[in-house]
């Protein structure tokens, strides 16, 4: 397999595995592109964006059969990176993507099911929209040794590390106000290895990504009752988002042809709750109690001629949700193009 296919068909293995997490359990949407750190050249750079239209909604509600729409809104997951060689064995990528996000829109029913009324007076506050977004900027480098002649190509490894900044923004719109956090950038970190055989196309490699904890502040716009008239207050916040560590693997089989895979593990248990704080009085949370979460991805790459390539992969993705149905198990089928110019590919 010469240069120019096994690092045409990397790249779009690697288009075919962002669109599975960006639909895999929790939070998760996209993944720092770290793998254009095994591009060859001096110089690289890539961008795009996956459109993920997720189907979740609600058999019953309370027992009774749902007649709202799917609860889970569209959403677009931008990715981009840049590459710079430092020496043969030395190189950096900046790397830009939305880590984590969601958006939800309920339904009249479920809102009407989540509200509680003492003496005629609802107490409760019926959620309508939710929305989350974790932006994630980050900057990781490699370092490579030779280990020699293996019998089919010249054997790499490379060790991996790098820094990340994460900014937390939420909004969620009830009955009763508007509550919005705009968090500052956190650090973060990623570290780990790999090991490959170029001329066959062949890596291993496996990678940990630090949590992050957020003190977001912001503001909450509305009332809550017996407790707080309308007004524009203060608000305070407090969540995580998680560590993960992912394993992937892919190797050329024939001329043109790679096959490729990945297990992630999230430790999406570190998300209880989102504590917050109105006007430094009222203390609430959003709950979630989830468990960690495995992630198994499969599939593969194929290039049709010297401009393009296409893929294909199967992941499975464990459900988190330990107290409601709401994120059980899914399979997606994920399928990935790369269309390739002399001097750049999309």
């Amino acid at each position: 397999m010469v240069g120019a296919v096994k690092v045409f068909l990397a790249g779009v293995a690697g288009t075919a595995l962002v669109v599975a997490s960006a639909q895999a359990g929790g939070f998760s949407r996209g993944t720092a592109d770290t793998d254009i750190l095994f591009e060859e050249g001096n110089f690289n750079m890539r961008a795009g964006a996956t459109v993920v239209a997720p189907q979740r909604g609600y058999a019953t509600i309370n027992g009774v059969a749902a007649t709202d729409p799917n609860y889970t809104n569209t959403y677009v997951v931008p990715t981009a990176a840049i590459k710079l060689n430092l020496t043969d064995y030395a190189r950096c990528a900046g790397t830009y993507t939305e880590v984590y996000g969601g958006s939800t829109s309920f339904g009249p029913q479920k809102r009407e099911a989540d509200r509680i009324r003492i003496g005629g007076v609802q107490t409760s506050n019926a959620t309508a929209s939710t929305n989350l977004g974790v932006d994630e900027f980050g900057l990781t480098c490699a370092a490579g040794f030779m280990v020699g002649d293996l019998g089919i190509g010249d054997g790499k490894i490379w060790l991996i590390g790098g820094a990340f900044l994460e900014q937390f923004d939420y909004t969620e719109v009830t009955d009763f106000g508007t509550l919005t956090f705009n968090g500052s950038y956190t650090p973060g970190f990623r570290a780990g290895a790999a090991f490959e055989i170029p001329e066959i196309a062949l890596r291993a490699q496996i990678l940990y990504r630090s949590q992050v904890n957020h003190r977001p502040g912001g503001t909450y716009t509305g009332l809550v009752p017996r407790a707080l008239p309308l007004g524009t207050y203060t608000a305070t916040g407090a969540g995580t988002t998680p560590q993960s560590v992912e394993a992937k693997f892919q190797t050329g089989v024939a001329e043109g042809t790679l096959v490729f895979g990945s297990v992630k593990w999230t430790d999406w248990s570190v998300i209880d709750t989102l504590d917050y704080t109105i006007a430094g009085v009222v203390p609430s949370r959003n709950e979630y109690f989830w468990k960690d979460g495995w992630t198994v991805s499969g599939g593969v790459g194929r290039q049709f001629n010297d401009w393009l390539s296409g893929s294909v992969s199967l992941t499975w993705d464990q459900g988190v949700s330990t107290t409601e149905d709401l994120l059980t198990d899914t399979w997606t089928l994920g399928t990935g193009i790369q269309m390739k110019a002399e001097r750049a590919s999309l």
